[in-house]
């Protein structure tokens, strides 16, 4: 058998070629897909979200 990407002579059983390590046949398994990573909330709504609570408190203390 030759080598479909470098022509080398390789073992009709081989795997991979010696020569320049390309795979004799297709995988078997492909790998399955990684989860999407889970993302927090994004800086701006958790500034929006601190301006608001230090508006929440100064209305709070000068009612009180």
């Amino acid at each position: 058998m030759q080598c479909k990407n470098c022509g080398t002579r390789i073992a009709d059983k081989a795997l991979i070629c010696y020569k320049c390590g390309t795979a004799t046949t297709d995988a078997k398994y492909q790998p399955a897909p990684l989860p999407r990573a889970r993302r927090g909330p994004s800086p701006l709504v958790v500034a929006l979200i601190a301006v608001l609570l230090v508006l929440a408190l100064i209305y709070y203390f000068r009612l009180a």
